[in-house]
């Protein structure tokens, strides 16, 4: 499911309170990126059941294309860096980023309660917009319900249609995991209701939404909201999942991705995830402050914290990166970049369901950033 793989965390308050007052200063990368690791990183996601694997450096102003494996299984295409692709919870970077420019126009309050916007919608009028933004509402996730199991889960929903209510009944038919503002934990459904807020407040589908303050502005040739449809436009990487019993694999290519919608719908490419990352730490999507916002981090484990739909990563040189994991069925990404935005990866794998294939490809971001 998206993002699934990279673990919840748990912190306390006290520790979730500091983090949100205190922004670390991290090193910058080292040296220059170690290509010769990163085609070993991809080479050894082939070897564990990875039809194709890639990563995009660009590298201010240099970019270095690593690409290995098929694109397709059927055809034996070459799978290539510009091929588009199921980004999954990249998604949730794009949709925050638009929430944070309706902060900036003063049409929305982080610190006001989500009911305020969209009311009766939550059983707690404490759950904030920051809240939904930084996984600390308590909203329990209905992908761990959608996708138990996982592979027979996918085809029932694979070409299915929701309604943002009908995915908000899913989680709300659940207890909340915890009190709002307590804790780090990880649900799809904050970005739902994040998703419901930018239609509720602009009047517009998220999709008019990303093209007009994100997609056009920056140029993003291959950066589209599909949603409903189940096709990706244009050269794409087909998506294999893994079944869980025999290692099989099915091409989940084919899919509306409507379980995820404003929490991991996007189809984009390596070079638009890297100029949309860079653009944005470097200030160019937001205002000072809010990006300060963005990157208030709360703990999730001692490598990562989470801001406002942003990941930082903090790895064994010294560097910390800003950016987001995604997972679609088929689809593994990771796209980041560094805290001035010169450097930035997207890396892919077209499988899931695939641990030990995402815990080899999440090593390209100590091969680009630590060299």
């Amino acid at each position: 499911m998206v993002s699934r793989t990279v673990g919840t965390g748990v912190a306390t308050l006290g520790a979730v309170v500091l983090s949100l007052l205190t922004v670390p200063a991290h090193a910058a990368p080292v040296a220059g990126p170690d290509t010769t690791a990163l085609r070993k990183v991809l080479r050894t996601a082939l070897s564990q059941g990875a039809p194709g694997a890639f990563a995009r450096i660009d590298d201010n102003g240099k970019v270095h294309h690593l690409a290995e494996g098929v694109a397709d299984r059927s055809t034996k295409r070459a799978i290539g860096t510009g091929d588009r692709i199921r980004v999954g919870s990249v998604t949730k970077t794009f949709t925050a980023v638009v929430l944070l420019q309706l902060v900036d126009e003063g049409k929305i309050k982080l610190d006001s309660s989500v009911n305020t916007y969209l009311p009766g919608l939550l059983p707690d009028k404490r759950i904030t917009v920051r809240h939904v933004l930084s996984h600390r509402s308590g909203l329990y996730d209905y992908a761990n319900t959608l996708f138990s199991p996982s592979v027979s889960g996918f085809e029932k929903v694979r070409n299915k249609v929701f309604t943002y209510r009908r995915l908000m009944d899913l989680s709300l038919a659940k207890p909340l995991t915890d009190k709002p503002g307590a804790v780090y934990s990880y649900s799809n459904a904050n970005f739902v209701v994040a998703g419901m807020l930018i239609e509720k407040i602009t009047k517009k589908s998220v999709a008019t939404a990303y093209q007009n303050r994100i997609i056009k502005p920056l140029k993003l040739a291959d950066t589209f909201y599909v949603h409903p449809k189940n096709t990706i436009p244009g050269r794409y990487s087909r998506g294999y999942m893994t079944v869980d019993s025999t290692g099989k694999k099915i091409d989940s290519t084919q899919q509306t991705v409507s379980w995820a919608q404003s929490a991991g719908a996007l189809v984009s490419s390596a070079k638009d995830l890297n100029k949309f990352l860079s653009a944005l730490v470097q200030g160019k999507l937001t205002s000072a402050a809010q990006l300060k916002q963005m990157l208030k981090w709360t703990p999730v484990n001692s490598t990562q914290a989470y801001g406002l739909g942003l990941r930082r990563r903090d790895l064994s040189c010294g560097a910390s990166v800003y950016g987001h994991t995604g997972t679609v069925q088929g689809y593994y990404t990771w796209a980041f970049t560094s805290k001035t935005g010169k450097r930035s990866v997207t890396s892919f794998a077209n499988t899931s369901n695939n641990g030990t294939v995402y815990a080899t490809v999440n090593r390209t971001l100590e091969s680009t950033f630590c060299g």
